[in-house]
């Protein structure tokens, strides 16, 4: 009996290689894409297949359409998706009245218009039953001050997301939005002790999120536990931002 599969974009490091490997253990076969670095990816991969389950990484720039268009004819696409999670993403720090054209057109085309793509070359390939989790954020609804592309990418995002709740939920279909808060991933990175204490103070569970803590609320959102749930924003982010 085949296993069940998900499809991870942007699923090599952060809060998308968290969700890869929990969703390995709860019993998914993993396809994951991946665009800058392909190290860290493979090394994900050998060690899901080393738990038992099958997984392999690709390369797909979400943002051009032949790279994902190779997506959709990918050998895996035939075992039929159950799960898409829509992960990946580019966050500039520039200041809101310092934003430029041409860096948001940059940003919406992979946070918005790749997930988009994305999404359209894989709905053929997907069950009667499937679940999707696009991956926004809590500047999606609050924005940033030195963010406004990326938090306007994610807000279109969003509403895209419920759209489709709306059109699929009749066909079986769910689709959810997880809105993490403050998560320890590359775009904390940089980040100096002070910032990072900061961070932690503003937070009133006093710590900063981690990819398993969003990696553990995409697993019940795909799961049957979750079965009444579509079209919501799932915000998780220790009680900083409540809206």
């Amino acid at each position: 009996m085949s296993r069940p599969v998900a499809l991870v974009t942007g699923g090599g490091q952060g809060i998308g290689a968290a969700t890869c490997k929990r969703l390995a253990q709860d019993g998914y076969d993993v396809l994951l894409t991946y665009n800058t670095s392909s190290k860290p990816a493979e090394m994900l991969v050998d060690e899901i297949r080393e738990s038992g389950y099958d997984a392999l990484a690709v390369k797909v720039d979400c943002a051009n359409d032949g790279e994902v268009g190779l997506l959709a004819i990918h050998p895996w696409m035939a075992r039929k998706i159950d799960v898409l999670i829509l992960n990946h993403g580019a966050y500039h720090r520039v200041a809101a009245d310092q934003m430029t054209i041409e860096t948001l057109r940059n940003t919406m085309a992979i946070n918005f218009e790749g997930a988009v793509g994305v999404y359209k070359a894989v709905q053929p390939h997907m069950t009667d039953n499937a679940r999707m989790v696009v991956v926004g954020s809590q500047l999606g609804t609050r924005g940033s001050p030195h963010g406004a592309d990326y938090s306007a990418s994610k807000a279109a995002l969003a509403v895209w997301a419920r759209s489709l709740a709306q059109q699929l939920g009749p066909e079986g279909k769910r689709v959810n939005i997880l809105a993490p808060g403050y998560v320890d991933t590359a775009i904390l990175a940089g980040d100096s002790s002070e910032k990072r204490q900061q961070r932690e103070h503003e937070v009133p569970l006093k710590r900063v999120g981690t990819p398993e803590d969003m990696a553990g609320t995409i697993s019940f959102l795909i799961s049957e536990d979750s079965s009444y749930i579509t079209g919501s924003i799932i915000h998780v982010n220790g009680g900083l931002y409540l809206p």
